[in-house]
């Protein structure tokens, strides 16, 4: 083997050390990315179990509880629990596994968009916001208007879309 060789075998044990820390690090930001999201997810969503089911739910869309317990490592109880509550408040939609055979279909399931997950966010906030702000109305208490008008308008929270506004930037 000439001298030549022994070099082109280092760059080819380099590149591949290179090439395995890259894929670490990456791997290690995508991790640190979806447990960010779960975090979030878990504060609108009550909690991890929930966030965890939202977030395998958004990626294995029309799954059974038995497969989202498989993917998540919860309990099947825990996730058949979670899913009630969470399709119960609309969260997730399900509808029933078709089969040729006879027998228990069970119900697949799927996470509504996030998009959706944040209006229903804006629009509990906006109804607790108005509760606050009308306080007054609902005790039967004082004559104070905090904006000087009637007092009685509701709170309006507008959530726009990022398409949204990068199709306004193009346009101007």
């Amino acid at each position: 083997m000439s001298s030549d060789d022994d070099h082109y075998d280092d760059d080819l044990d380099e590149n591949g050390d290179v090439r395995e820390r890259l894929e670490q690090e990456a791997d290690r930001a995508v991790e640190q990315f979806d447990e960010g999201i779960v975090d979030l997810l878990a504060w609108v969503l009550d909690t991890e179990t929930r966030a965890r089911i939202y977030v395998s739910l958004r990626q294995h869309p029309d799954s059974t509880s038995d497969e989202i317990s498989e993917a998540t490592g919860l309990y099947p109880s825990t996730v058949r629990e979670a899913l009630a509550a969470l399709h119960d408040e609309g969260k997730v939609t399900r509808k029933k596994r078709e089969s040729d055979g006879a027998g228990n279909n069970p119900y697949e399931y799927s996470a509504i968009p996030p998009s959706e997950l944040v209006n229903n966010i804006v629009g509990d906030v906006q109804a607790e916001l108005n509760t606050v702000f009308n306080l007054d109305d609902h005790l039967g208490g004082n004559d104070y208007t905090p904006s000087g008008d009637d007092g009685g308008e509701p709170v309006t929270i507008s959530v726009e879309d990022a398409d949204d506004d990068e199709s306004d930037d193009e346009e101007e």
